[in-house]
């Protein structure tokens, strides 16, 4: 009981110290900046050598504080460090951030849940490995479904740390690219270019839609193939 109680002491902690991150970014003007792309590139530029630290920074930010979005930052980095550099420093703060996430729920949201539900907890398909692995490398090319609250929930599942962390690298890799290209190609000027770049975004998004719907019409379950196994055996020996 005492244990518990420290738990959701540091539960609140947690939850005050994330909303005075949001009010602090509110108020000093940093928000406002990230939401400019325009401003938020020069101030990246400005910082020099620490710029790529700054990025990777608000990406981690971004993600642990779940109002403040992390398209734009993506979009300055590829401004100001073009999509090879813009994207590694997007790709480092997005999975830093989804890790930390992660481990913040795990370390203060699994157990009290597994008390609660006993081994009900892990059943079905919520309770295997590649399930959710494959949920949460979904879950990231689809971009209205929030990054933040999967790697919040995911932490609350089964699921093992380094198969999150492989999942989300995958997932993440496609779309930070393309937004990092898409910064760079708005800072050159190359206009022509720029509806492939969100051409291909949306692409990535019908990723997860397409492998479902082919699943769903050529793919058969174990249980329909060994039972059709079964029957072909029984009729067999007839």
């Amino acid at each position: 009981m005492k244990g518990s109680g420290i738990r959701i002491l540091a539960v609140i902690a947690v939850v005050l110290a994330l909303a005075g991150a949001y009010w602090l970014l509110h108020e000093t003007g940093v928000l406002a900046t990230v939401l400019d792309g325009a401003v938020l590139r020069q101030r990246i530029d400005a910082l020099g050598a620490a710029g790529p630290l700054a990025v990777i920074a608000l990406m981690v930010l971004a993600i642990l504080v779940s109002p403040i979005p992390s398209a734009p930052i993506a979009v300055a980095a590829g401004a100001a460090y073009g999509h090879g550099w813009g994207m590694l420093y997007v790709l480092l703060g997005a999975e830093l951030g989804a890790l930390a996430a992660f481990g913040l729920a795990r370390l203060l949201g699994r157990d009290a849940l597994q008390r609660w539900f006993g081994d009900r907890l892990p059943v079905g398909w919520l309770g295997s490995q590649n399930v959710l692995m494959g949920i949460v490398f979904a879950s990231r090319l689809v971009p209205f479904i929030s990054f933040d609250v999967v790697s919040y929930a995911a932490g609350l599942t089964a699921l093992s740390f380094w198969r999150f962390a492989i999942a989300t690298l995958a997932g993440i890799a496609p779309a930070s690219f393309l937004l990092a290209h898409l910064g760079g190609e708005m800072a050159t000027g190359e206009t022509e270019t720029i509806m492939y770049s969100v051409l291909a975004l949306g692409l990535i998004t019908l990723v997860p839609v397409a492998a479902h719907f082919l699943r769903q019409r050529f793919g058969k379950r174990p249980d329909s193939r060994r039972a059709s196994l079964i029957e072909k055996t029984s009729n067999g020996k007839r």
